[in-house]
């Protein structure tokens, strides 16, 4: 081994970056810290979170990974973040394919608590603060609209295959009370939103928009917290509207849609099918479209891609849609 005169290597000690995974139930959370391996279980409430945050505050870790597990990891992404550790919430879609990368095959809390560290140290995910709390009650309502929403068309379906008169009679009871439920929450989603002038402010400029109503501005609002801090390109990746490449090189294959924020994908379609006829704008580039031949999933899904980025762009200026002035 050859060596360079008068050149003299000592070797570096540095302290490897901590990072942590943090599976979350119903009534624990098991946790794991990488690279050191120790595991912990604590519950999944304000003693136990106490406690957790006495655990890892030695360590300092770079990051804290979590799964989105609805209601259930939020008191623990609130509590983390408040203590001043930085809370990456990932979708468990993700981590699961990353241990399938890793072979990882077999699934308990303890395992899923370290692939959950592992992807910390290797992917490095953005970590973000917890929503503040009238988002996270905005998100909770529309949540539950949108239950409401498909167990009415779940209901509707076992109505057409009815033949009994006494079920049949239930349905329509159960169906009724469904609309009556759908009534009340979009009645408070529009008070939450009047409570606040900020929400407010946002409120009326997605609603200038030709296609955006009620439940689409607030569903933008709750659950694309991004939206007037992100460029186009994110925000349509963001929301699931970005066409995809899948070449191998000569070969160009189509570009399709993929991943994103299902809830405000779908909430951007039915405002896209209105605004491809409620504003001239958004018919031309419609009817354009289709005219050069474009399949209507193809048009309608750059209709939305149009309705997110002009939502984007809007928000970030701080005014109003004008026909003259897109």
């Amino acid at each position: 081994m050859s060596r360079i005169q008068g050149k003299t290597s000592s070797p570096q000690h540095t302290t490897p970056q901590v990072y942590v995974g943090i599976d979350v139930s119903k009534s624990h959370l098991d946790v794991y810290v990488h690279p050191s391996g120790i595991a912990r279980r604590v519950t999944n409430d304000k003693v136990g979170l106490a406690s957790l945050v006495k655990i890892l505050q030695p360590y300092a870790p770079e990051t804290i990974v979590v799964e989105a597990t609805g209601r259930y990891h939020r008191l623990c992404h609130r509590h983390l973040h408040d203590a001043g550790f930085c809370v990456a919430v990932m979708n468990p879609y993700r981590t699961r394919k990353f241990s399938d990368v890793l072979g990882q095959l077999a699934k308990t809390d303890e395992i899923d608590a370290r692939m959950l560290a592992q992807f910390a140290a290797m992917v490095q995910p953005a970590t973000a603060p917890p929503p503040a709390p009238t988002i996270a009650v905005l998100a909770e309502l529309l949540t539950a609209r949108r239950q409401a929403g498909a167990e009415k068309v779940s209901l509707q379906n076992q109505l057409s295959e009815a033949t009994s008169s006494l079920v049949k009679r239930q349905i329509r009871a159960r169906l009724t009370m469904c609309t009556r439920h759908q009534a009340a929450l979009e009645k408070e989603v529009r008070t939450t939103i009047q409570q606040h002038p900020e929400l407010q402010h946002r409120f009326d400029i997605l609603t200038s928009i030709p296609g955006i109503a009620l439940i689409t501005a607030a569903t933008l609002i709750a659950e694309l917290d991004e939206l007037g801090a992100a460029n186009a390109s994110q925000i349509a990746a963001l929301v699931g509207v970005a066409p995809i490449n899948c070449d191998s090189g000569v070969w160009r294959g189509q570009r399709r849609i993929r991943g994103g924020r299902q809830s405000v994908r779908n909430a951007l379609y039915m405002a896209a099918l209105a605004a491809s006829r409620a504003s001239p704008d958004m018919a031309r580039f419609y009817n354009r479209l289709r005219n050069n031949g474009k399949p209507f999933k193809v048009a309608i899904t750059a209709v939305m891609r149009k309705l997110a980025i002009l939502a984007n762009t809007l928000i970030t200026e701080n005014r109003k849609w004008a026909l003259n002035h897109t």
